[in-house]
């Protein structure tokens, strides 16, 4: 008797184990197919970005970089233009 009574909580306190864990995580190979299509879409979003940024950012660069060289060149000449003007005698 002592050993029936034994095997029945044993199995209540499994059963209440059992119910207690939380039910394992699983995913279909479809949804997880899924999962990770969107991310490589949104990595492929995030890379064309930062290409169109850095794009950007070196055209503005180089507009910098004429207009500045346009200036200089423009100021050089001007310094010739005052020595031609003026000539030594």
């Amino acid at each position: 008797m002592k050993k029936t009574i034994a095997t029945l909580i044993a199995g209540l306190f499994a059963t209440a184990a059992f119910a207690q864990a939380p039910a394992p995580a699983t995913t279909t190979p479809a949804a997880a197919k899924a999962e990770a299509k969107q991310e490589k879409q949104a990595a492929k979003a995030e890379v064309k970005e930062t290409k169109a940024a850095a794009k950007a950012d070196v055209k503005e660069a180089k507009a910098e970089h004429k207009a500045a060289k346009a200036e200089h060149k423009a100021e050089a000449h001007k310094d010739t233009k005052v020595a031609v003007v003026t000539p030594a005698k």
